[in-house]
């Protein structure tokens, strides 16, 4: 998600600079979306691997 992110950043920069505003614009607004979207999947994530890893923490006591 995030490779795809930077590449429609790419994109919306390339086309900003050519001048074509329309592309550029709908270019950021599919980085920003894809953006967040991996922020809240890798804080999930994050916050399972913490649960899990104190779960067999526990276990192995």
């Amino acid at each position: 998600m995030l490779k795809w992110a930077i590449i429609f950043a790419v994109i919306a920069l390339i086309s900003g600079l050519l001048g074509f505003s329309g592309v550029a614009a709908g270019a950021a607004g599919i980085a920003k979306i894809l953006f967040i979207l991996f922020l809240v999947v890798a804080v999930v994530m994050l916050v399972l691997a913490m649960l899990g890893g104190k779960a067999i923490g526990n276990a192995l006591k």
